[in-house]
């Protein structure tokens, strides 16, 4: 399914309703797509764009700025390794070669299993804990190559399965505003006069 499903689409709303304007809430309706179909498909840009009134090339252009967006179907499990100067200088050129090895996919690819997308990027913002990677968005340090070995492993035996959820899933839990609990927004073009004026006056 490539558009949001009626559950999520309940979501959408309710997620649009937490901003004053709606084209606001575009990226956490573009993760919720990419949540329920792995990625983000083009229809599921155009149906946020007829949600938050803008065109489907403004979401695209919003989407395509954040590598955590993909626009095709990759892996259940996104590695990315870390190639930037403090991990390459600790071995992140060879752990990704290792990684090309043991997966038998190059930078960009996917397994015939459909199990493993891997990805050589840039810092990770962990360089004290260099080489370092990434499952699913979900950090590993001082990987060393017999760590990569287990880590691969235990993905497939799917001993990480509490630990690490298919790509696209942000959380576990999704935080539920109820409406008489929102914060009361209000459009950014609503004149508001602040308390302090008012007590001036």
């Amino acid at each position: 399914m490539s558009r949001l499903n009626a559950a999520n689409l309940d979501l959408a709303q309710e997620i649009i309703g937490r901003y004053p304007v709606a084209r606001s809430a575009t990226i956490p309706l573009l993760h919720l797509s990419q949540e329920q179909n792995g990625y983000v498909t083009r229809d599921a840009m155009q149906q946020i764009a007829e949600l938050v009134d803008c065109t489907a090339a403004e979401v695209y252009g919003t989407a395509s700025f954040y590598e955590m967006f993909k626009f095709e179907p990759i892996g259940k499990f996104c590695v990315n390794i870390c190639r930037s100067i403090s991990c390459h200088l600790v071995g992140g050129d060879e752990l990704v070669e290792h990684a090309e090895h043991v997966l038998g996919i190059k930078p960009g690819g996917t397994t015939a299993d459909g199990l493993f997308t891997l990805e050589a990027v840039e810092c990770m913002a962990a360089c004290t804990e260099a080489p370092t990677l990434q499952v699913n968005y979900r950090h590993r340090f001082r990987v060393t190559h017999e760590d990569f070995d287990r880590l691969i492993d235990d993905l497939r035996a799917g001993r990480l399965d509490g630990e690490i959820p298919p790509h696209g899933t942000l959380a576990r839990e999704r935080q539920h505003i109820p409406a008489d609990r929102a914060a009361g927004n209000v459009s950014p073009d609503t004149p508001i006069t602040p308390a302090w004026m008012e007590a001036a006056q």
